[in-house]
């Protein structure tokens, strides 16, 4: 209003109304807002310069204002406010993140609030939207007293980190920026945050402390990170004599935590024997999850430690600098590198070897309860420069145990190979699978099957777009091989093989290789255990519609079990299947508490054609070309065996649902009281309630 004010009266005595509205101002709570306005139109009018050169101030309080606002001289912007019990407030005005001088170093408690990602398609031409940093201890912990919210007359105590004349301090208060200054709306976050979130995490982000007073010649930056050095336990009950029995050559490889070299044992059983010793220095380890990663991973090299395509861990050293972990050398290379040195792809006969390995040890971890999280081709080493060498899967410091029925949230990976349910925050095993799928991929075709020229990019086509294909040279890809992509490549995690499954695919299928037990088998059987009569028929007739090639894995997992004479299993067959294939990774992930709820099992038999039943999954089959066909199949079994008349709100009851539900299940009964086949299909499945992930369009 009283910009308005002055606009009106612009030639009337300037003067005599601008002394008048300055010291109205002086006067008004919030008189820093409405100052820089009122002075800077004041500027454009005639002779206003020269006539401000020869004004006196005479109260005190409005020379400290100019003296303390000398940098505030810049065109007006609209100022505005935020509503609140007792009225309008201003909010002041809200900037993009600030970089301090090295000038400004000595100003207290600088600190960016505000990290800025750019989101966008391949085309790089993204938003950049101002995200919040949470956690970083900067020490903020109110926002009383901030200029946003100043109850007071007294000065900022922000100081700006702009020297005099260049720009303003953001406030403290908000970690966000209105709307109203974009020219667009805000972007959908993008997925890339929460990987740089846990990094963030491992790594460390140190921001000064409220109240810190540095060391001399020492920056608050230094003085703070020592601080919270000191307070970590970078202890791990490692063997100390590292030196006395190996000695260190060459780096052989690098990693984000750390890097690996040549080595050779001094004595025992490793004397004057070739290792790899990774290297990963204490200095890095500046928060406790970089420490328990460390730990974490020494752990699970030693309990999964013996399988064929794993790296052998040998030992583990520390010493005030370093832990040294010992692990068997593979001089053959990586996997990555073994692509390109082949022009780029493999035969498809090639490519079943590589992929064979890479299951085969994944089906392992998977059982022992532990999840990769970084499956990629530079994570395959060759034994040796032969054509024909195994490969070994390194690099567990993403890994983590897992039990059965557990879900993870946090997002860690890479970019190309992580899958979608992870960028979703809940995720498990299957994540592994997808990864396995994305490396066959690029086997069989030499390209990736998403892309894009940024992280943000390549995530959104993880979640969005389909592989491709239609392109050389799947067409000359036998059909058996793009359907075993496929199904790993499924963006519903419950459709897609486990890692035992796809063993026993036909494109893989080989009776001189065992198809290995599967911890989903007992997962699906615990769920049939916990069924309804009702559900348990209409499981029992889908088992009679299977194909061969479901057969074939599901009777490989009865043997496994290895039933009685007669031919039944009971939990004790459960139980001790396990047990032989128990490690102590096993027992940290306490897979074994899965047999705990299968104890209806304690108290009856299951043969093999009941066990066929229980390990279906519905899921599975729907992702099959053929999944119509099945489906009929299965209902004409239900028909003469085990449909019968239902009541709407008893088949609300069967998949516990309430009263809201039964205008949808109305359409899955016939006139006749019965199922229909969409029905039948539906109630196989059942109804999961899921809180969807809308896209941001």
């Amino acid at each position: 209003m009283i910009c308005w004010k002055l606009k009106k009266l612009k030639y009337q005595k300037p003067c005599l109304y601008f002394f008048s509205i300055l010291c109205y101002c002086l006067s008004l709570k919030h008189k820093q807002h409405l100052l820089k306005n009122v002075v800077s139109l004041f500027l454009k009018l005639p002779d206003s310069n020269s006539l401000l050169l020869t004004f006196s101030f005479t109260t005190l309080d409005l020379f400290v204002f100019i003296v303390s606002s000398s940098f505030l001289w810049f065109e007006p912007v609209p100022v505005p406010v935020r509503t609140t019990g007792s009225g309008f407030e201003p909010m002041g005005q809200c900037y993009g993140k600030t970089n301090p001088n090295s000038e400004n170093d000595h100003a207290p408690n600088i600190t960016t609030l505000t990290e800025t990602t750019t989101t966008g398609d391949g085309d790089g031409d993204g938003y950049r939207s101002p995200l919040p940093v949470s956690g970083v201890g900067n020490g903020y912990n109110s926002v009383k007293n901030t200029p946003a919210r100043s109850s007071s007359s007294q000065a900022s105590p922000w100081p700006s980190p702009y020297p005099h004349g260049e720009g303003v301090s953001p406030s403290p208060a908000r970690g966000t920026t209105p709307r109203r200054f974009f020219r667009r709306h805000f972007p959908p976050p993008s997925p890339a945050k929460h990987i740089k979130a846990s990094l963030a995490k491992r790594l460390g982000k140190h921001m000064p402390k409220e109240g810190t007073i540095p060391e001399e010649g020492r920056s608050t930056e230094e003085a703070t990170v020592a601080e919270e050095e000191q307070a970590l336990d970078k202890r791990f009950g490692y063997g100390k004599n590292f030196g006395a029995k190996y000695e260190l050559g060459r780096e052989v490889g690098r990693g984000h935590f750390g890097h690996t070299c040549y080595g050779r044992g001094k004595k025992g059983e490793l004397n004057n024997k070739p290792v790899a010793v990774k290297i990963i220095s204490k200095a890095k380890m500046t928060t406790a999850i970089a420490i328990e990663d460390v730990r974490r991973e020494v752990k699970l090299l030693k309990a999964l430690s013996g399988h064929k395509h794993l790296i052998k861990f040998h030992d583990a050293f520390e010493d005030a600098k370093n832990v040294y972990i010992v692990m068997e050398l593979c001089e053959g290379g990586e996997l990555l590198d073994r692509i390109l040195s082949r022009g780029g792809r493999y035969t498809e006969e090639d490519a079943k070897v590589i992929v064979f390995q890479i299951l085969s040890v994944v089906a392992f971890c998977h059982l022992q309860g532990v999840v990769h999280r970084d499956l990629k081709p530079e994570n395959f080493l060759f034994t040796s420069r032969s054509q024909d060498a195994d490969v070994k899967l390194i690099d567990f410091g993403l890994s983590d145990f897992i039990r059965p029925d557990e879900r993870l949230n946090d997002i860690v990976g890479s970019a190309y190979y992580v899958a979608p349910e992870v960028l979703h925050r809940s995720y498990s095993v299957e994540a592994d699978i997808w990864s396995i799928g994305v490396i066959t991929f690029i086997l069989l075709c030499g390209s990736r099957p998403f892309w894009a020229r940024t992280e943000s990019g390549i995530f959104r086509s993880v979640l969005r777009a389909d592989p491709n294909f239609d392109d050389l040279p799947w067409p000359s890809v036998s059909p058996e091989a793009k359907d075993f992509v496929k199904r790993l490549l499924n963006k519903d995690y419950r459709k897609r093989m486990s890692a035992a499954q796809a063993l026993a695919h036909p494109w893989l299928r080989d009776n001189s290789h065992p198809i290995p037990l599967d911890i989903l088998t007992y997962k699906l059987v615990k769920s049939y255990l916990h069924a309804t009569p009702f559900k348990c028929a209409a499981a029992k007739a889908l088992s009679k519609a299977l194909t061969e090639n479901e057969l074939v894995y599901l009777g490989a997992q009865f043997r496994l079990l290895e039933p009685n004479r007669d031919g039944y299993v009971s939990l004790e067959n459960f139980k001790m299947a396990l047990a032989r294939h128990a490690t102590d990774a096993m027992s940290e992930s306490r897979v074994l508490d899965i047999i705990n709820t299968m104890e209806p099992l304690a108290y009856r038999k299951m043969d093999f054609e009941e066990f066929c039943a229980a390990a279906t999954s519905t899921y599975q089959l729907e992702a099959l070309d053929r999944w119509e066909d099945i489906a009929n199949t299965a209902f004409e079994h239900f028909e003469r065996e085990g449909n019968r008349v239902i009541s709407i709100e008893e088949l609300a009851g069967e998949l516990n649902l309430g009263p809201s539900a039964y205008s949808i299940l109305k359409d899955w009964i016939r006139n006749d009281g019965k199922l229909n086949l969409f029905g039948y299909t539906k109630f196989l499945h059942g109804v999961t309630l899921r809180t969807s992930n809308p896209r941001h369009r």
